[in-house]
């Protein structure tokens, strides 16, 4: 088992290195190598040193982290709720951040970059709420069948009310970039409120690992070991808002990457979140540095939404994972 946790970490770094590098060489420009590293190490105003500062470094960074914590945030949810189903796209958890998303982009008020941050922490937050009302019901198969009807329920209707809310608006097309997720709004800005706010609850959820461990196995076990599964639902679920909001705020609903990623890692090295967690948010990591890439090279110069890769792959891997469910 350790082999294989040891062989599955090196792959996934050296996959990231690859995509981080790939990341801001290739584009519209490639950018020879010697010129990234003189944008980096000793930045002289040229055009290339413009791109890589100002463009591509942060637009990595927020790859990185978003499929990061998209993944991390995934698997807790699977290990609370204990059914790999659960996703926080799936359960209506970043639709309610998008929903206000969508509400701070038609407000002259609210709206700019402070305010979609604010706004999607607010969305998250009160659907946040709404799962946690289910979760703390007993955790048999048929709550888990009413916490998923109830999260499909709840991403139906933030994302029927953002249409109106963008028809009403006139911001279609802007509400049609944060439905299907991109990078073409990251910049410095979000890198650093990914790093902060992202950084501290994703920290403190890699913390939670071994009592999600305990509450994976039931909530009987954990009760008998002295854990209250209520509590550590109540922790997931407030690590989860500010994680979701402050990633939807910077790029959008890109969904799916909670869900697969764990799933496959899962297969691999078992049900052990203290090594599930930071792999999810390892290969999380390099799916969506991967999935930017594609986006920008497939028909360049234009740009393609991120969340049409990774719902080509996640949504396959969903429909199989309800059919088991079902069985």
């Amino acid at each position: 088992m350790k082999y294989k946790v040891w062989s599955l970490t090196a792959a996934g770094m050296l996959l990231l290195f690859v995509g981080v590098f790939a990341s801001i060489h290739v584009g519209a420009k490639s950018i020879p190598m010697q010129d990234i590293y003189q944008a980096i190490f000793s930045y002289d105003g040229s055009l290339h040193a413009q791109l890589v500062r100002d463009v591509r470094l942060p637009r990595m960074l927020c790859s990185v982290l978003i499929g990061g914590m998209l993944a991390l945030t995934g698997t807790m949810m699977q290990g609370v709720l204990r059914n790999p189903i659960a996703e926080p796209s799936v359960m209506g958890v970043t639709q309610g951040a998008t929903l206000a998303v969508a509400i701070s982009s038609v407000s002259p008020m609210i709206g700019g970059i402070y305010g979609n941050f604010i706004m999607g922490l607010i969305g998250a937050l009160l659907s946040g709420v709404f799962l946690f009302l289910f979760t703390i019901q007993s955790a048999s198969n048929q709550s888990m069948s009413r916490i998923l009807l109830a999260g499909t329920a709840m991403s139906t209707f933030f994302l029927s009310l953002a249409s109106v809310i963008a028809l009403l608006g006139n911001r279609s097309q802007e509400l049609a970039f944060w439905l299907a997720g991109g990078m073409r709004q990251a910049g410095w800005m979000q890198v650093w409120m990914l790093s902060f706010v992202g950084g501290i609850f994703s920290i403190l959820a890699l913390l939670m690992a071994g009592k999600i461990n305990l509450i994976s196995m039931g909530d009987e076990v954990a009760i008998g070991l002295g854990i209250s599964p209520e509590k550590i639902k109540l922790y997931t679920i407030i690590c989860l808002i500010p994680i979701c909001g402050v990633c939807v705020a910077s790029a959008g609903n890109i969904g799916f990457v909670g869900l697969f990623i764990p799933h496959i890692i899962r297969k691999i090295i078992g049900n052990d979140y203290r090594k599930l967690m930071p792999l999810s948010f390892l290969y999380g990591s390099v799916i969506l540095v991967f999935s930017d890439i594609a986006a920008r090279m497939l028909i360049e110069p234009y740009e393609l939404p991120i969340g049409l890769f990774t719902a080509g792959i996640g949504v396959p891997v969903f429909l199989l994972l309800v059919r088991k469910e079902k069985n």
